[in-house]
Formats: structure tokens, sequence, C-alpha cells
């Protein structure tokens, strides 16, 4: 197997686990109020968003060309169905209700941010599981 899967996992790893710890502490840092926090949170996560899905194209393109496992094939799946479901039904909801508070509206309670956070969570897990099956496949 091509080390090249495995290295492109590790940086997509690193990019979330990065963001994760960066997301809540711009709330803390001195002068930054919710919608500015909220607002620079926007930028942040269609960037990562958008270096994932090339990160996961990538990884995708590399594990194709090579025999692989199949634990690894299920879970490069689960991560892009994984990805697909922040992207495309969660961040629209939760950019949405971050537009409200930036206008000064109290949006109504969601769930849509805690789900983002356990997907991303899971994600997690599965890329380093994804890392330690292609270390120890080849």
């Amino acid at each position: 197997m091509t080390p090249l899967p495995l290295a492109l996992a590790c940086v997509w790893l690193g990019m979330v686990v990065a963001i994760a710890v960066e997301a809540p502490l711009k709330f803390r840092a001195p002068g930054i109020t919710l919608p500015l926090g909220l607002g620079i949170g926007r930028l942040v996560f269609r960037a990562l968003n958008a270096s994932e899905i090339v990160l996961a194209t990538a990884t995708a393109i590399t594990f194709a060309l090579a025999p692989r496992p199949l634990a690894a094939t299920v879970l490069l799946v689960a991560l892009a169905v994984t990805l697909a479901v922040q992207v495309v039904v969660l961040r629209p909801r939760l950019e949405a209700r971050a537009a409200l508070i930036i206008d000064g509206v109290t949006p109504p309670k969601s769930r849509a941010h805690l789900a983002y956070i356990a997907l991303e969570g899971a994600k997690v897990l599965m890329l380093a599981t994804f890392g330690i099956v292609l270390m120890f496949a080849g």
C-alpha cells in the first residue's frame, strides 16, 4: 500500500483536531463578542470543510490505486458520508442560525450544533482508526 493515503489522512486528522481546539477558544479571547466569534467561525469552518473535501477526494483517489483492506474502505466511506452530512445538512443550518445571531435576532433552540460536534468526534475516531488500519496493513 502506498503511504500517501495514510499521510493525507494524518493531515486531515490534524486539521480537524486543530479546529476543534480553536473553535471554543476564540470566544475566550478579549474583545470577541458572540457575533464576532460566530462570523470568524463561519469563515473558518467553510475553509476547513473545503480543505476536508479536497483531502477526502485525494485520499480516496490514492487509496483506490492500490490493494486496500476492507476495514479501511468501510472507514473511508463512513468518513465521506459524515463529511457530506456536515457540509450539506448541518453547516447550512448552523450558518443560517449564526447569521440571525449576528443580525441581533435570537433564533429558536437547535441541536444542529451538538450534532455537528458529535460528527466531528466520530470523524476524529474514524480518521485515527483509518490511519492505524493502514499502518498495519502494509
